[in-house]
């Protein structure tokens, strides 16, 4: 996996693992996110079983491990958390955060359902130290019906989770955006079919244009920096979601 450090000001830091060169061709490539701050640890949609060990030892050259004290989990997807019976099961005492929809179908992944807390539909900020919060911004139908992304206003940065996502050649290695026009190819079918609500999209898009941010990193794919963040928000919101390829050719002829 790659590592890289997207934040640091000596009292909160936020580190990146992405792109796993080893990891089995079957299993789609995920990226996951570690909040710290003041030597606690926040792990963001832990990822699912195949890349625990990958994760695990990653994390390990950032913090102990048992540090970990908050997971938070986006939504319901095996990529985003069936790893979670693995990660109650190592750490000492930890909390799930998750949509309050789905904490009785993720407890199907063995977590026993005692460490999850739902997150209401309107979200919440989960306090971090003394006096710091981090916001849980809803992202409904994004592509769950319950979905959240977080956003940090102290680093700047905004995590989307399955928005933003790109499905990347393998050996795509840049953890970050370098031509926007060329990385359209790898974001548009995926947003397509995977976002089934044009007016969904459009709130959350409102909603984060009124937000601060430096950076955004989805789950999937490559991190949008300065104005590449504005030219994502620009290109999603007028993009029509909720259909398969096919069914945008077909749109596009019934338009011509």
């Amino acid at each position: 996996m790659i590592k890289q450090e997207l934040f640091n000001d000596g009292q909160r830091k936020w580190v990146y693992f992405g792109r796993d060169p080893d990891r089995p061709e079957s299993v789609i490539d995920t990226n996951e996110y570690l909040v710290v701050h003041e030597g606690r640890g926040m792990l963001l949609d832990p990822g699912g079983l195949e890349i625990f060990p990958a994760v695990t030892t990653m994390i390990t050259g950032e913090i102990e491990v048992n540090a970990i004290d908050v997971i938070f989990a986006s939504h319901q997807d095996p990529d985003i958390c069936s790893s979670l019976s693995l990660w109650v099961g190592l750490l000492d005492q930890v909390t799930v955060y998750t949509p309050w929809v789905w904490t009785t179908f993720i407890s199907h992944y063995g977590t026993g359902g005692n460490e999850l807390t739902g997150i209401p539909d309107e979200g919440f900020n989960l306090p971090l130290g003394d006096n710091e919060e981090i916001r849980l911004i809803p992202a409904h139908y994004c592509h769950s019906s319950g979905n959240f992304s977080v956003y940090d206003p102290r680093a700047k940065i905004l995590w989307t989770g399955d928005i933003g996502a790109a499905l990347l050649p393998r050996d795509h290695d840049d953890p970050f955006v370098r031509d926007f026009d060329e990385h359209i190819q790898y974001m548009e079918g995926f947003h397509r079919r995977w976002m089934p609500s044009n007016s969904a999209k459009n709130e959350w898009v409102a909603h984060v244009r009124e937000l601060d941010v430096e950076l955004m990193c989805p789950q999937h794919g490559a991190m949008f920096r300065g104005e590449d963040v504005t030219r994502f928000l620009d290109w999603f919101e007028a993009l029509q979601v909720g259909q398969t390829k096919r069914g945008s050719e077909g749109a596009r002829r019934r338009a011509g």
